[in-house]
């Protein structure tokens, strides 16, 4: 088996303002493996934070060759290092079989086809006449629900963006708020207090991610939901879900090592009676599409955070899942879908 490896950097279009600091870019490795004339393709997109370093991830996969150590590669501390190898392997035997990605992973349990899966509109933090005006721009485009970037501003602040995004978008768009960890409890508090009014579904990482009981807490004394993000980073997801800390894992691929490791923890997740939401790290073409079958792969899942591909002013390759009226089309191709990306430009 050959191994080829590339490296990119990808702009945003404008930054993505988090509570977390800015989004400008995303730097990365592409892997292409090639066994037999059967090839697989890989992307290792880390984000500090939630992964490894790139130094780190290119260190983790520099050298590699052969598809034994390909598949015994020890990558447990270098999630997107991992995400790339797994899933460029994926990729190559999903294509072998002749299946779309999301039937290989799915294994016995694999639908007949899924055509697509519902997605989130995600909303960055900006002052409250912009974020209104994206978010009404995202419910008349046809998405179902909406996820607002908080945390970055003063509580009372944000909860007036949230409100009036409700009174835009009206009662039929699901809300959803994204804190990546930047309240403590008291903070937490007073928001949940009022986003529960505003009729918000869920926050995620409302506290930091070391925080179990406090997000318990939360849980236990709102009707707000609490969805986990950051605090998967580095811990077992049986951490999460022992501690009643989440009433949904956010499953991204990259930061839990690969699609594999995020139908894993998907699927454990439902049979705890939690939900799970596939979302990307603003991934490039090819991690995108692989997420893209992660949800595919798992049956009736909430909108998912996989409409992320516009936020790139240039990717990889060219975008075959296309979202219409709040969905986003799974590529019906063997593999991921996207062979013709390592020789685009």
């Amino acid at each position: 088996m050959n191994v080829e490896t590339r490296e990119f950097s990808l702009p945003l279009e404008s930054p993505l303002a988090t509570a977390r600091g800015s989004v400008e870019r995303r730097d990365g490795v592409l892997l292409r493996v090639e066994d037999d004339g059967d090839v697989g393709l890989g992307e290792a997109t880390p984000l500090p934070g939630w992964t490894e370093t790139l130094a780190e991830c290119r260190d983790a996969i520099a050298g590699l060759d052969g598809e034994e150590a390909l598949d015994e590669l020890e990558l447990d501390d270098r999630p997107a290092a991992r995400h790339g190898v797994a899933l460029a392997l994926a990729d190559l035997r999903a294509s072998r079989e002749g299946r779309p990605l999301y039937r290989w992973l799915a294994g016995s349990d694999a639908p007949e086809r899924v055509e697509s899966v519902p997605v989130n509109a995600t909303v960055g933090d900006a002052p409250q006449d912009e974020t209104v005006a994206a978010a009404t721009d995202a419910a008349d485009a046809g998405f179902e629900a909406v996820k607002v970037k908080v945390g970055a501003r003063p509580v009372a602040e944000d909860c007036d963006r949230v409100r009036a995004v409700r009174d835009a978008v009206g009662p039929d768009v699901e809300l959803r708020a994204d804190a990546n960890g930047a309240w403590s409890r008291e903070q937490a508090r007073r928001a949940f207090e009022e986003l529960d009014a505003v009729g918000v579904a869920y926050v995620e990482q409302p506290l930091p991610a070391g925080d179990l009981a406090g997000l318990a807490d939360l849980r236990d004394d709102f009707a707000v939901g609490v969805a986990a993000d950051e605090s998967l980073a580095g811990r077992a997801a049986s951490e999460v879900l022992d501690a009643g800390a989440a009433d949904a894992l956010v499953c991204k691929p990259m930061a839990l090592g690969g699609p594999d490791r995020a139908v894993e923890v998907a699927r454990w997740a439902r049979e705890r009676g939690v939900a799970a939401i596939v979302t990307t790290t603003v991934d490039a073409v090819v991690a995108r599409t692989a997420a893209i079958h992660v949800a595919a792969a798992l049956p009736d899942l909430p909108a998912c955070g996989l409409a992320t591909g516009a936020l790139l002013a240039r990717d990889l390759g060219p975008d075959r899942a296309r979202v219409v009226d709040g969905a986003i089309g799974v590529p019906q191709a063997a593999g991921v879908g996207v062979a013709d990306t390592w020789g685009a430009r």
